[in-house]
C-alpha cells in the first residue's frame, strides 16, 4: 500500500520563470503529475538538486547533502568524495512527496547518479553525453546521436535518447551487473574514439572545453562515481522551462525541433499519449563488448 504524505507548499504564486510567468505552483503541479514516470528512474539513486529559491533569475546552488531538516521519509546514502575525502549524506527520493518537498524549497532541477544504493561503485547505466560546440546547430547533435546509434547497434547494444533540456542530447544504455565506473567510462571513451574515426572528427571524445567550435563531443567523464546527469523528465532552469525529455529514435531521425520545444507546458500531455519512452533503460542489461 502506498503511503500518502502531506507536504505543505508555501508561496505557490511566486514566479520562477519571469519571461513566461511560470510559478512555483506550476512546477510543483508538474512534478506531482510526472512522478509516476520519474520515480522508477530515481529508485535508490543518489540525487543532486539544483535550487533556485527566488526563481531562475536569482541565485542558485547545488544541494548534494541531505538537508538537516529533511523529513525522516527522505533517506540519504553515505558517500566520501574521492577528491578531498569529504563525507556527504546524499539524498535519495522515493516518492512524489520527496520531489515536492525539494521543489517547495526552490529545487527546480534533479540530477541522478548512474548507480544505485547499496552498490554505489557499480553503475547500472552507461551514459553518452553529447555536447555541441557553441557554433554547432542542434541538427548536428541529432546527427551525432544517429551515428552513435549505428555504432551501438554494430556492438549489439541498445541505446535510448533524451534531450538534456539544454543544448545537448543524452543516450543511455542499461548495463549488466558487476561493472566498475572505470570500465564504463573507458568503454564510452573507446566508443567516442571510434566515432571520431568514423566521422572524420565531427564527433570526438571530450578533452578540455566541450563547448567550442562546430563539433560534438562525448563527455565520457559523466560515467564516474559521484557525477550526476539530468534526470529523465526533470525541468531545467532555462527560459521556457525545458524538460529533459525521452525521445523516439524516429523523432531524432525526423529532426525539426529544438530542446526548448519540449517543456513543462507540453511534456505531461506527451507522456499521457506515449507513456515513458525511457522505460526500457530500467530493464535492459547490455554487455559492453570490445570496440574494434
Amino acid at each position: 500500500m502506498t503511503t500518502q504524505r502531506r507536504v505543505e507548499v508555501s508561496h505557490p504564486d511566486r514566479v520562477y520563470w519571469p519571461l513566461s510567468g511560470i510559478t512555483k505552483g506550476d512546477l510543483i503541479a508538474y512534478y506531482r503529475a510526472l512522478a509516476p514516470v520519474m520515480l522508477p528512474h530515481f529508485n535508490d539513486r543518489p540525487v543532486t538538486v539544483r535550487a533556485f529559491p527566488e526563481g531562475i533569475a536569482g541565485p542558485s546552488f547545488y544541494r548534494r547533502n541531505r538537508p538537516a531538516n529533511a523529513p525522516d521519509w527522505i533517506p540519504g546514502v553515505e558517500y566520501v568524495t574521492r577528491s578531498d575525502r569529504h563525507s556527504l549524506t546524499v539524498p535519495v527520493i522515493g516518492d512524489a512527496a520527496g520531489l515536492i518537498w525539494f521543489a517547495n524549497r526552490g529545487g527546480i532541477e534533479f540530477h541522478l547518479w548512474a548507480s544505485r544504493r547499496p552498490r554505489l561503485s557499480e553503475p547500472d547505466l552507461v551514459i553518452f553525453d553529447l555536447d555541441p560546440g557553441e557554433k554547432a546547430p542542434f541538427e548536428a547533435v541529432l546527427e551525432a546521436a544517429l551515428e552513435l546509434r549505428s555504432l551501438l547497434a554494430d556492438l549489439g547494444v541498445s541505446g535510448h535518447p533524451k534531450t538534456s533540456g539544454g543544448s545537448g542530447l543524452h543516450v543511455y544504455a542499461g548495463a549488466v551487473e558487476g561493472l566498475s565506473f572505470e570500465t564504463t567510462r573507458d568503454w564510452v571513451r573507446d566508443v567516442a574514439r571510434r566515432l571520431d574515426q568514423r566521422t572524420s572528427g565531427r564527433i570526438t571524445p571530450a578533452h578540455g572545453s566541450t563547448h567550442r567550435g562546430v563539433g560534438i563531443t562525448v563527455d565520457h567523464a559523466q560515467n564516474s562515481i559521484g557525477r550526476n546527469t539530468a534526470a529523465p523528465y526533470t525541468v531545467r532552469a532555462r527560459p521556457g522551462a525545458p524538460v529533459s525529455t525521452p525521445l523516439e529514435w524516429a523523432e531524432v531521425e525526423a529532426g525539426g525541433f529544438v530542446p526548448a520545444d519540449l517543456n513543462l507546458g507540453n511534456v505531461p500531455d506527451r507522456v499521457r499519449d506515449r507513456g515513458d519512452l525511457f522505460a526500457p533503460v530500467l530493464t535492459e542489461r547490455n554487455e559492453l563488448p570490445p570496440v574494434e
